[in-house]
């Protein structure tokens, strides 16, 4: 039977004693750099994979799942109609706007505030469980599974811009107005911690396993 590592061929970068800078991208050789391994172009450190990637990603994903839990507790905007209104969390104000027949803007908010986020905690969470059991299974689909992570990302973003532009349009009064709510930092903590969290993961740790069977 053939095996499966034998699709991925060539020599690594790292196997080559290759390394390139992560602020200017020059590739250069490990035997030539100084003493301290900085980029002979911009003077950064380089090392052949991002410095202790598994522990700052575990640490990340752990701090935004914390954070998710009053993000999602706590209201995120309060809706006043005539001097009335009650504070919504995420979920009361896509309730609140499907019964207010908003269907379209129930769906991107329901998308980006819970879909996203929660995908997101979750494909890292297995991307790191399968890069310390030394998985060989499917890495380019795992591969691919983070570009995707790192393309959809950013849209948790939507939920926070949509409620700073309500609050800055609605504002008549006794009329109506709409006034963030504590839940909203809470939310974009969460938004900004799991970007640290998927940049500070290496997707070249997938190849690791792979690599080392081949040398």
């Amino acid at each position: 039977m053939i095996s499966k590592q034998r699709n991925y061929v060539g020599v690594s970068a790292r196997k080559s004693g290759m390394a390139a800078c992560h602020v200017c991208h020059l590739v250069v050789s490990l035997e030539t750099l100084k003493d301290d391994n900085s980029c002979t172009r911009c003077h950064t450190p380089i090392h052949s994979r991002k410095v202790e990637s598994i522990s700052r990603t575990w640490a990340l994903v752990c701090t935004a799942v914390i954070l998710y839990i009053p993000a999602n507790i706590y209201p995120i905007m309060t809706v006043s109609k005539l001097g009335q209104g009650e504070p919504n969390t995420i979920i009361s104000g896509v309730m609140h706007l499907i019964h207010s027949g908003m269907w379209p803007l129930a769906l991107i908010v329901f998308v980006a505030s819970i879909i996203v986020p929660v995908g997101k905690l979750l494909v890292l969470m297995y991307l790191l469980y399968s890069v310390q059991n030394r998985s060989k299974n499917h890495p380019k689909d795992r591969t691919s599974l983070y570009r995707i992570l790192e393309l959809f990302g950013h849209w948790s973003m939507v939920d926070v811009f949509l409620v700073s532009i309500l609050v800055a349009l609605v504002d008549l009064g006794f009329i109506a107005t709409i006034e963030p709510g504590i839940g909203v930092l809470y939310f974009g903590a969460v938004v900004i911690v799991t970007l640290f969290a998927s940049r500070a993961f290496d997707p070249r740790l997938i190849w690791d396993v792979i690599d080392d069977d081949i040398g």
